[in-house]
């Protein structure tokens, strides 16, 4: 077994190529953590990767990958974002969803338990909680309504066992639709900020599902990434359940004239026929700001939006991406057959 660098406390970020995951993972390194990073490639890019970061290209489906790769390397804490957090299309992609977001991250809870890591951070999610009453506190009783959802509370449920059995600190976040720069825009399946930016710039219409009136509170990305890289050094935060985002929500056909006006577009809006969907999705985060407020800036909707635009406008559009594997064509959106 070797350490990156000796002297200096290791974390592991799975997704880091990702979009949250490369944000924390650059908030580690700037507080002085040797940062290893996991990632498939899937949903990530290279260019998303910190410089000196050290970088292993593989999944955390793969058990063996896993144990060889904690084998190698002493990890002092883990840092779980690897995920496909497509919580319409989980519906379609069963399969697919357990083994990448339930049967993957209990890989790496296995050998995370092996290894005595110090404490393993995990993103879960705000679909943890389905329809409900709103806004959701961290004791509200999870119905998960989706099997992305549905996922994600069962990894934090065995969080939870593998702490009373073997005593290895856990710390869970839910976060919700989390945007800014450097997000991928070409993933038509999830982040409807990225998808409506994406679609302005190539003078395409902005698909609604239903009639935009469903509410969500967005979270621009330093608000839920610089909190949730810092969290290991609280002590009292250690085994414990923290919503973490936006506090305000706002109905999505807001959010598509807000992004039209950014663009100074008349791009027209689509509106679809409409998904099985939480129709209200928000959060309190008392716990979250008593806990970590001095690393949360609350930056307003109107602020960061003009902030990714503006990156946006450089970047360019993107092609999007389509998922190849559907299981279940049944009931699935005209929009995502084509």
């Amino acid at each position: 077994m070797t350490d990156a660098n000796f002297g200096i406390k290791t974390a592991l970020v799975t997704g880091g190529a990702g979009f949250i995951g490369s944000c924390i993972a650059k908030e580690l390194m700037n507080s002085g953590y040797q940062v290893i990073i996991i990632d498939d490639l899937s949903g990530g890019f290279i260019s998303n990767i910190p410089e000196h970061a050290i970088f292993i290209q593989g999944s955390i489906v793969d058990e063996h990958f896993v144990k060889k790769f904690f084998q190698q390397y002493k990890i002092d804490y883990v840092f779980h974002l690897a995920a496909y957090a497509a919580e319409g299309l989980s519906h379609f992609i069963r399969r697919f969803n357990y083994q990448n977001n339930l049967i993957g991250s209990i890989n790496l809870i296995n050998e995370s338990i092996l290894a005595e890591v110090k404490c393993f951070v995990f993103t879960s999610s705000i679909a943890v909680y389905g329809e409900g009453q709103t806004p959701f506190s961290e004791d509200t009783i999870p119905k998960p309504e989706d099997p992305y959802g549905i996922s994600k509370i069962a990894v934090e449920m065995d969080l939870m066992n593998a702490s009373k059995m073997f005593g290895m600190n856990y710390i869970i976040f839910r976060p919700h639709n989390v945007y800014g720069e450097n997000q991928n825009l070409g993933d038509k399946y999830r982040n409807v900020i990225g998808i409506f930016m994406n679609r302005i710039m190539k003078n395409q219409s902005l698909p609604i599902f239903g009639n935009g009136n469903q509410t969500r509170a967005f979270s621009y990305i330093s608000d839920v990434a610089v909190p949730i890289a810092r969290s290991i050094e609280m002590k009292e935060a250690y085994n414990q359940v923290f919503n973490i985002g936006g506090d305000t929500p706002y109905s999505v056909k807001f959010l598509a004239e807000l992004i039209r006006e950014k663009f100074n577009s008349d791009v027209p809006i689509d509106y679809l026929e409409a998904r099985m969907e939480v129709l209200n999705a928000y959060s309190d985060h008392s716990k979250a700001k008593r806990f970590f407020g001095e690393y949360i800036k609350n930056v307003p909707i109107e602020e960061g939006i003009s902030r990714m635009a503006e990156w946006a406008k450089v970047a360019g559009p993107m092609e999007p991406t389509r998922f190849e594997n559907i299981e279940i064509e049944k009931n699935l959106p005209p929009s995502w057959k084509n």
